[in-house]
């Protein structure tokens, strides 16, 4: 976590700087925006702006704005001056500290900014062998390609794949390539010298030199331009970059993390992508799950969000009822775990009783999510699939693995198919586990049948 404050926080200077280390943040100072500009484009970085409220605010989430540099912003200010408050808000910044400093309080602000996206939850099986994954090749410097659908969880891996790092101690700097002008995406890479181009008013550094020590990742890399990716490929190969204007070479030391929603094979046969870049980021290749291939997850995520959008809203966290519960099972969440976290979000605003229902758990325009035969099929057997997977303390793999397959298939009424996709695993998988069954014994369902005793009322 680095922290650069901005002023003198109105003689508390010392005492907020204190706190802050005392909660692991690494301080920087600077006495007013000139220098925090300064700070900012040399490479130190800030995950968080601490800015003393008589510092022209407005001018400095300006400057930040112009020159790309995305960083939280809270103001400080002695007691609590309203007005102050309601402009340092009105020019950008996020929240208003009064001084002197209370120590919860900046730790509050501190774990919000340090753990806002770096929640690792998971249950599924399909998603745990992904982890665990990570946590072998974690602690290596190899390149890691992630790949997954928009939505499913990559920078989240990302970070975890970073925290789980030899370099854990070090920068983790994102840039995401499809946000940003193809035309300007060079020099947010390498940085750039004073009067490179139009606008360049000052030496910036890039992501690269940012990340220096750390970890860089690149996010949506297939939507870096051909001629650019040559320019990273040499990056990556000799570990030196080039500043836009620059005359001389600057070496850099960081781990390469890619993410990408597409098919990188693909992109190389359509010649977008190049070939030999692909084979020096795809040294480890994580593949995620869309959220509807680990049903197991879908509830735990749900549950997650319910805690933190209560509190961010400042209510107690309700629970979510069964029929809450299924129609989450049953949903496809295109948009993924994303997806998830706003529907529980709007949950948790709409819910006005005990639980949060089904009539709570609707579509942004705030129709009704609808829940066709299929799907409450469907979610009737990933409910079976997640509350099977809860009892498993004392018992061995295999017999858990059964109990979970034949329960499954109880509740979609022995169509191999529909059980095979809510549990995760291939039809062929499936039928050689139940042909296993049979010669041990054990009652298999057939197509249309449930076990005697079993079939759901």
């Amino acid at each position: 976590m680095r922290l650069l404050i901005v002023g003198t926080l109105g003689g508390q200077l010392t005492t907020a700087t204190k706190i802050a280390m005392e909660r692991g943040a690494s301080v920087t100072h600077a006495p007013g925006t000139p220098e925090a500009m300064k700070v900012l484009r040399s490479g130190q970085g800030a995950d968080l702006l601490m800015v003393d409220v008589n510092e022209d605010i407005g001018q400095l989430v300006e400057l930040t704005e112009r020159e790309r540099i995305h960083v939280p912003l809270v103001a400080c200010g002695l007691g609590t001056d309203a007005r102050a408050a309601v402009s340092a808000i009105r020019a950008g910044a996020k929240e208003y500290i009064p001084l002197p400093p209370d120590p919860e309080l900046i730790a509050a602000v501190l774990a919000a900014v340090t753990e806002e996206r770096e929640d690792l939850i998971y249950r599924d099986a399909a998603m745990a062998s992904v982890i665990k994954l990570a946590e072998q090749v974690a602690p290596s410097d190899a390149s890691v390609l992630i790949t997954g659908e928009s939505g499913s969880g990559k920078e989240v891996i990302s970070r975890f794949l970073h925290s789980k790092s030899n370099r854990a101690d070090k920068p983790f700097i994102s840039i995401n390539c499809a946000a940003i002008p193809e035309h300007l995406l060079e020099s947010e890479l390498f940085g750039h010298e004073k009067g490179a181009f139009t606008g360049a008013v000052a030496r910036r550094v890039g992501k690269f030199e940012e990340a220096n020590g750390g970890t860089l990742m690149l996010d949506e890399i297939s939507e870096m331009d051909v001629r650019l990716q040559a320019k990273l490929l040499r990056a990556i190969q000799e570990r030196v970059i080039d500043r836009v204007g620059g005359s001389r070479p600057v070496p850099v030391d960081i781990r390469i993390i890619a993410t990408s929603n597409r098919d990188l094979a693909e992109e190389v046969r359509a010649g977008t992508f190049r070939e030999d870049l692909l084979y020096r980021l795809n040294v480890v290749n994580l593949k995620l799950p869309a959220l509807r291939e680990r049903p197991a997850d879908i509830l735990e995520l749900a549950s997650h969000f319910v805690e933190i959008y209560a509190k961010a809203n400042g209510t107690k966290p309700l629970p979510i009822s069964q029929e809450g519960r299924q129609l989450l099972l049953a949903n496809q969440w295109k948009g993924n775990v994303r997806e998830l976290e706003n529907t529980m979000h709007r949950a948790v605003l709409l819910s006005s009783g005990a639980e949060i229902d089904a009539d709570a758990i609707r579509m942004p325009d705030g129709s009704p999510i609808a829940m066709g035969a299929g799907q409450q099929t469907a979610a009737r057997a990933a409910h079976a699939a997640e509350a099977a997977s809860r009892n498993m303390v004392g018992r061995t793999v295999a017999d858990v693995e059964r109990d979970l397959i034949l329960d499954t298939l109880d509740h979609c009424l022995g169509n191999r198919t529909h059980a095979a996709k809510i549990l995760g695993i291939s039809i062929r998988t499936l039928r050689n586990k139940l042909n296993l069954y049979t010669k041990e014994g054990v009652e298999v369902p057939g197509p249309g049948e449930a076990r005697a005793g079993t079939a759901d009322a």
